[in-house]
């Protein structure tokens, strides 16, 4: 049956550029350090960290939402893949992510819950103070 997670994030860019930023693949891989593979299309292919994650877009809203099928290479055969839901909407930093991630395996509850922090929310932060910063 699985798990659910829900989480939040400020990032200081606004929710239609967080959203491009996750459906564009060449800046998907720039804010996590790994190649992915990813498009707004819906039923398009997604993967990312070496095929670590992969599943398939189920629709966007532009510049507001995210509906993926998930699944990391830690589920089980036999475990559904779960269902990524992202929505940007405005923050007084600029934008916010807010995440519900359900059916997540058992098995890979707690490395999905703290890989979303450790492999997007740092990095993602950390790549937006880096732009800011000048060189």
């Amino acid at each position: 049956m699985g798990k659910d997670i829900q989480q939040s994030i400020e990032l200081p860019a606004s929710p239609e550029a967080l959203f491009e930023m996750y459906v564009d693949a060449k800046q998907h891989a720039a804010l996590t350090g790994s190649e992915v593979t990813v498009s707004r299309e819906p039923g398009s292919a997604f993967s990312a960290f070496g095929g670590a994650l992969t599943g398939r877009m189920v629709a966007t809203v532009s510049g507001r939402l995210v509906v993926q099928t998930w699944r990391s290479t830690n589920f089980a055969a036999d475990d559904p893949d779960s269902v990524l839901v992202l929505a940007f909407s405005d923050a007084p930093s600029g934008g916010r992510i807010d995440l519900v991630h359900t059916g997540v395996a058992d098995g890979d509850y707690e490395g999905v819950s703290e890989g979303w922090r450790k492999y997007y929310w740092d990095p993602w932060l950390a790549f937006l103070q880096a732009r800011e910063t000048p060189t």
